[in-house]
Order: C-alpha cells, then structure tokens, then sequence
C-alpha cells in the first residue's frame, strides 16, 4: 500500500471521527434545547410557605447578656405547581433576633412533595445560654416590657425541582417567617402546659431561591 493510501484512509477516518462528534454535540443540544422550552412552558413557580404557630416553652434573659429559649413551631409548605414535583434535600429551621441567631438548627427529614400537595412540619428550635450582643439585649429588654418580641423564623435549605423524568439542579431556599410573640399576655396565646404558651400566627413568609 503507498504513502498516497495510507493518507487518503487517514483523511477519511478523522473526518468520520468529526461527523460522529458533531452528531453527538447536535443530539446534546437538541436534548438541551427541548428540556429549557419545557422548563419555560412550564414555569416552576416556589413553594408557599406559612407559620401557623409557635409554642413557647422558654424564653429567658438572663445577665450578663444570655439567652435561653424553647420553641415548637408548625410550619406548611405548599407545592403550587400543576406538574412540578419537588425535592426537599435539605430543611434547617432556626429563630434569629433582629438578625442575630439565638437558637441552634433543626433539621427536618428530606421529602418529596408532589403536585398541589401540602406538607406540614412541627419542629422544636432551641438555644441555651446563647450570647446575646450588648445592643440586641437591651433591644429585647425594652420589647420584653412592651409585651411583643418580634423573631424571624428561618429556614436555609436545598430544593431540586422534578418535570416527568428530568431533575433539576439543586437551589439554595431561603424562607423568612416574621413570629410576634407576646410574651407576658397570656390572653393573645393557649395555655398548653404548665410553662407553655401556643400563639396562633398564621403568617406568610418569604421565599427565595
């Protein structure tokens, strides 16, 4: 066989070799294409959450600047979508104090909630003798003697969305629950037990992703 024939079958390998890439790169992008005009057609919309309530079991000051506290709180989340399932890989829930956090995470299990469902959750938050800043305390001092503290009740977590068989990346959640507790009124709550006020809040929170 000659030099001249050896090239010639070279030349037709490689471009046999660039006919079969291109084909997988035109099949990817076609596949890519379809998944993001599903995707659009469909619009995944957020889930809903709300805070129903918040039972409280502690909430003390003591000095210097210390904080301990007990909550329970119930929680819903609503899958707003027609045909969009969703994944919760990863739920903490944690109460925060003028942006300052008081209490240790909770995790709550990971589910997955499919079309228009509603899942609720009931998780207990709590932190011993946490510090508390100098500012932060006297700020709870003076809301503690008005009779209303303001929490934020915080959820950080990770959500995947599902369409069909497609799984989407996973998206940082974040929801902000807004709790006014009035402590020191019995009236505004339930007493549950010995030391234990529940307050009925029903309150919509925010979400991002």
């Amino acid at each position: 066989m000659s030099s001249k024939d050896c090239g010639s079958h070279g030349h037709r390998r490689r471009k046999i070799f660039r006919r079969i890439f291109a084909g997988i790169l035109i099949f990817l992008l076609i596949v890519l294409i379809i998944i993001l005009l599903v995707w659009a057609i469909l619009r995944p919309s957020k889930p809903k959450f709300i805070l129903q309530d918040a039972t409280v079991y502690a909430f003390n000051v003591s000095s210097p600047n210390v904080l301990t506290s007990n909550f329970q709180v119930t929680l819903s989340s609503r899958n707003p979508n027609d045909k969009v399932g969703i994944y919760y890989d990863k739920l903490d829930v944690y109460a925060t104090y003028r942006n300052q956090q008081i209490t240790l995470r909770t995790s709550i299990p990971t589910s997955y909630q499919g079309h228009k469902e509603i899942d609720v959750w009931s998780p207990f938050i709590y932190g011993s003798a946490v510090p508390v800043s100098p500012y932060n305390s006297v700020a709870l001092s003076q809301d503690q003697a008005t009779g209303t503290v303001l929490l934020m009740i915080k959820i950080d977590g990770r959500v995947r969305f599902k369409v069909g068989t497609f799984i989407s990346a996973k998206y940082h959640l974040n929801v902000r629950c807004p709790a006014y507790i009035q402590f020191g009124s019995r009236t505004s709550g339930i007493i549950v037990g010995e030391n234990a006020i529940k307050y009925q809040l029903v309150t919509r929170c925010s979400v991002s992703l």
